[in-house]
């Protein structure tokens, strides 16, 4: 994916890893650090949240250890705008000369980026997300994700998020060599629900360097890594609402996206 390649319409469909998450979930059997996808239990006590946003965590987390499944962006069929978004597995990225489309699996969430643009100073579900290029670095600039909605948060622990909201996105071709320590890392630390996809592909990754700033919520910005290999070759086609039941949680109906009159 160099430079000179997305000036060219170009399609690619990438699985993630996971190498570094701010929060963590509850520790399963007793070794800190493992996630445990059945207690989502967000790290309320870290130092950099503010102490608002620490309570909020804190609540989640109660409810999560007392069984109480807490609606979220993805489990109640809502958008899911970044840094959510990254829970998804798969995404498609559609690369044209002045707009880079990504499509997540999950719900079919859509982001546009503007390619050397400014950016609108309009609040939007996914907010307003601006790329350009440092060398082979294709580096996205995301600001404006609203927070008049419902299921406001940036992960599935809880963690609220502000108007101050802004994500730097650094996506750049690597090799085996350069991801192995995250990869070992991913799969001592997360789920790996569809297996190891990563350890055996010696072709190209695209990692992900991600910094999230938001002096509503946080002191300080925090990172992450996330770690993408080639997805598969068919693109499956999941819309959540069509099945609204939530089989596993409560046995209702999950809180899907209404509209109180129709628009046309």
């Amino acid at each position: 994916m160099s430079r000179e390649s997305t000036r060219v319409n170009s399609t690619h469909v990438l699985s993630r890893a996971k190498r570094f998450s701010y929060f963590r979930a509850s520790p399963k059997g007793g070794e800190d650090g493992i996630s445990d996808y059945d207690q989502l239990v967000g790290d309320y006590t870290n130092p950099i949240l503010q102490p608002w946003a620490a309570d909020v965590v804190k609540k989640f987390g109660e409810m999560s250890r007392a069984g109480i499944t807490y609606g979220n962006p993805s489990n109640q069929c809502w958008p899911e705008p970044p840094p959510f978004i990254y829970k998804q597995a798969l995404v498609l990225i559609i690369q044209q000369p002045d707009t880079i489309t990504m499509v997540y699996s999950g719900n079919m969430d859509v982001r546009r980026v503007r390619m050397n643009q400014p950016h609108k100073d309009t609040p939007a579900l996914y907010g307003d997300s601006v790329g350009h290029y440092e060398g082979d670095m294709l580096v996205i600039d995301t600001i404006g994700i609203r927070t008049d909605r419902k299921y406001a948060m940036i992960d599935l622990f809880g963690t609220p998020y502000t108007k101050a909201l802004h994500l730097v996105e650094r996506y750049r071709v690597r090799t085996y060599d350069d991801v192995k320590d995250a990869i070992e890392r991913n799969k001592k630390e997360n789920w790996l629900f569809a297996g190891d996809v990563f350890s055996g592909h010696r072709g190209k990754f695209l990692q992900l360097e991600l910094t999230v700033e938001d002096e509503g919520v946080i002191t300080t910005p925090w990172t992450s890594t996330l770690t993408y290999v080639p997805g598969p070759a068919t693109w499956p086609e999941v819309v959540c609402a069509e099945n609204p039941h939530q089989y596993y949680y409560d046995g209702g109906d999950t809180d899907v996206p209404r509209a109180d009159k129709p628009d046309f």
